[in-house]
């Protein structure tokens, strides 16, 4: 088994695990470097510049287009909501502009798949108690230097629901996150104590995607803890727990990668956003 008893203990308390040289310095780098190459290649040409907005506060909408519906078994970009000026042009290079490629990385691209698809993470996996864990959806997430935008509180079961929920995420650092660059924060024991009272969820008119629930989370923000981790580091997140992310105005980049996981056995709305589709159903582990 991989993780300790401790670990496990500290998991269920806190709702979040931090376990640090997961993967090593080296493995760090070349997925970056894969991250960076997929920047740099991938063209311009026919991209409907679809930003992605966190879309958490009330009135806010979140990115609704097919692009980003349609993109559970697909490798697509998504730019940063501050990367055009008025006239919806970038303000700098493509490569700097993107807050996130996603969501079928784990299943598409051979370098992230191998390092998704593997032993330990099984292992982690039964020991949370899943029986049939599935990944349905990957990212690689960025917060360039002086344009990487904030992620407001919110529980990663309200986007990934199940019945009864089971998300969780897996959130590997890339490079050092620190609180300069857009480290992740947490309130502990949170997921105890904090329903999953708001789904995003496809627009039922057919169009784009809509929040249903409560209108907006509302937190304590003085329970909030940081959590600093160096590259190498996984942090697993309870589906519940609550969570942000602060935005990076230092001149050092912020690259992470991250999957979540559903229990196979549990209810999938067919409201959710993401679905799975012929060519790429959840992904046993």
């Amino acid at each position: 088994m991989y993780l300790t008893k401790e670990q496990l203990e500290q998991f269920e308390s806190d709702g979040f695990l931090v376990i640090p040289d997961f993967f090593t310095p080296q493995q760090a780098g070349q997925l970056k470097d894969k991250a960076d190459r997929l920047l740099k290649e991938f063209s311009l040409e026919g991209h409907p510049m679809t930003k992605f907005s966190t879309g958490m506060n009330s009135g806010n909408k979140h990115v609704g287009d097919d692009y980003f519906l349609d993109s559970g078994d697909k490798i697509r970009f998504f730019f940063e909501e501050g990367a055009f000026d008025d006239q919806g042009k970038l303000k700098q290079t493509k490569e700097r502009s993107i807050n996130k490629i996603g969501h079928g990385l784990h299943g598409l691209d051979p370098t992230f798949k191998e390092f998704s698809l593997n032993p330990k993470i099984s292992d982690i996996s039964r020991q949370l108690g899943f029986k049939s864990p599935k990944i349905l959806q990957s990212m690689l997430i960025f917060k360039q230097p002086y344009i990487g935008g904030p992620v407001p509180s919110h529980q990663d079961s309200s986007f990934l629901y199940t019945e009864p929920t089971s998300a969780v995420g897996f959130w590997f650092a890339l490079e050092d996150c620190t609180q300069h660059n857009g480290c992740l924060w947490f309130i502990p024991g949170s997921h105890k104590n904090t329903p999953i009272t708001r789904r995003f969820v496809r627009d039922p008119s057919g169009n784009g995607t809509i929040f249903i629930g409560d209108e907006e989370l509302i937190v304590d923000e003085s329970k909030y803890v940081c959590k600093e981790v160096k590259a190498g580091t996984l942090v697993v997140l309870h589906g519940s727990v609550v969570h942000k992310s602060a935005p990076n105005f230092s001149d050092k980049s912020r690259y992470i990668y991250t999957f979540h996981l559903i229990e196979g056995q549990a209810k999938y709305p067919a409201d959710n956003w993401l679905q799975p589709s012929e060519s790429m159903p959840f992904t046993s582990l």
